[in-house]
């Protein structure tokens, strides 16, 4: 059996296992630019990260007073976004070696993500981490996207792992909060360093306020293991 006993591990996907927010801005700003919504900014987009792409939409048809449907609107983000993920998407080298340690140890494993499922897959694949990350869950597949916990809940029914036994790798508080409504715990990898004091990550049993450069997969492992021992 593995040193890591029952554990299960959920996976974030953008921000958390790929360095992926640089092209979801890109689309982001062309969708905009398209529908004459000009200069939409870095800082504009990172009020989004973490929040699922059909409730970032939501939020822009208020924010900008967008007429188009939200169906439109995703078929245009998700079209850019593919083109622009196809020709480019880097993974953490730290996360692709934590994820073989892990596989190694025959630890269970799944992606939640706020990405649409064409998104997920595409740069699963594209990477080769599909090979490892086989059980995905989009936020289309479940009632609420995070901060509500239904896309981590989902991924451990699919595991077939009991809640208490999962833990959520997650760059954004809203998938902070989420996995902490989940009953799960949660290694915490801040994207948005700006966002390390937020309420939500102070729910983390690790926080790494540095984000990915603080982030080691040995490190990650040991943690894991350790809080396995912990009675």
């Amino acid at each position: 059996m593995s040193t890591l006993g029952t554990l299960s591990v959920l996976f974030d996907l953008d921000g958390t296992l790929v360095d992926s927010e640089p092209n979801y801005y890109e689309a982001g700003r062309r969708t905009l630019a398209a529908y004459e919504v000009p200069d939409f900014s870095w800082a504009e987009h990172q009020r989004y990260v973490g929040i699922s792409t059909r409730e970032t939409i939501a939020d822009w048809r208020e924010r900008y007073g967008l007429s188009a449907p939200v169906e439109e609107l995703l078929g245009v983000k998700n079209g850019h976004y593919l083109e622009l993920a196809g020709a480019s998407t880097r993974v953490y080298p730290q996360m692709r070696e934590f994820v073989g340690l892990l596989a190694a140890e025959g630890v269970p494993m799944a992606v939640a993500s706020g990405s649409s499922p064409e998104a997920i897959g595409a740069i699963l694949a594209g990477t080769g981490l599909d090979r490892y990350l086989r059980t995905v869950v989009p936020a289309d597949e479940v009632a609420r996207g995070k901060p509500a916990p239904d896309v981590f809940l989902e991924a451990a029914r699919r595991l077939g792992a009991d809640p208490a036994d999962c833990v959520v790798v997650e760059d954004a508080a809203p998938g902070a909060a989420a996995a902490h409504t989940a009953g799960m715990r949660c290694i915490a990898i801040p994207y948005v360093a700006e966002q390390a004091d937020a309420p939500e990550f102070a729910t983390a049993g690790l926080l790494l306020r540095g984000g990915q450069s603080e982030f080691t997969s040995r490190a990650a492992y040991t943690w894991l293991a350790d809080s396995v021992r912990r009675p």
